[in-house]
């Protein structure tokens, strides 16, 4: 299953590429492309095209309903604000920061020595606290250094 999961994901990231960062498909019409059930579009969506990967999505349900999504661009979008706010609101996990770090190394925001000082400055061994304090305490500390860095 992963393969065809690679696959489309190849595919999807290639259309947002050539569209500059925002496209808008049809979850059934790009099943019926790959030959695959809707479920598994789904799939890729929830595991790969998320915020903590840089993306947001946005979705409409019925007959003509669409998902749209967008490659958020770290430095200057509209669209980072809210991801911050969403994603970063009560907690996160450090699998899940390690993940947004590692956006804001392949997007250059940060440089190698810079994301290992963030790993370093929000792990689990770093936060000295119970499990639920350390993911809220991570998300403050991620959520102002995004915003620092997007300003």
């Amino acid at each position: 299953m992963s393969a065809i999961s690679n696959v489309i994901e190849e595919f999807l990231k290639e259309l947002i590429k050539e569209a500059n960062g925002v496209i808008e498909i049809q979850r059934n019409e790009l099943a019926l492309q790959f030959e695959c059930a809707p479920s598994q579009i789904n799939y890729v969506l929830s595991t790969r095209f998320t915020p903590y990967k840089g993306y947001y999505i946005e979705s409409r349900r019925g007959g003509g309903g669409y998902i749209k999504i967008i490659k958020v661009n770290l430095q200057n979008d509209l669209h980072m604000k809210k991801i911050i706010r969403d994603v970063l609101s009560d907690g996160i996990t450090e699998m899940k920061a390690y993940q947004i770090i590692g956006v804001l190394l392949d997007e250059g925001v940060i440089n190698e020595r810079e994301g290992e000082i963030l790993k370093a400055s929000i792990s689990d061994r770093a936060l000295d606290c119970s499990l639920s304090d350390k993911n809220t305490l991570r998300a403050s500390i991620l959520r102002n250094v995004l915003l620092i860095l997007i300003n």
